[in-house]
């Protein structure tokens, strides 16, 4: 699912007229590929997996803290609640 993931995205990335930052993704993706032996020719997905436990409550609202404010710090919105695709939104009674 990875792999077939990753080439229908790079496709629809580097085909997409409408996508203006289509060449630095292009290029940032086949950079990160360069750097992994794994990789042929690019790297959409990080390949590696650090899990930690979550061994409070305190612990686990300050991950999905970190989750939430994501959006933001990306500056994609201005408001966690308003990534239409976040959790937050149900903290806050939105509905999409």
């Amino acid at each position: 699912m990875k792999s077939f993931t990753s080439r229908s995205l790079r496709k629809a990335i580097a085909e997409h007229p409408g996508e203006s930052r289509r060449e630095w993704m292009v290029w940032l993706m086949e950079k990160s590929g360069m750097k992994n032996s794994n990789n042929n020719e690019w790297q959409l997905w990080q390949q590696h997996n650090n899990p930690i436990e979550i061994l409070n409550t305190e612990m686990f609202f300050q991950k999905m803290e970190y989750i939430h404010r994501n959006p933001v710090e990306a500056g994609l919105v201005e408001n966690e609640e308003d990534y239409l695709h976040s959790s937050a939104r149900n903290f806050f009674d939105k509905k999409d």
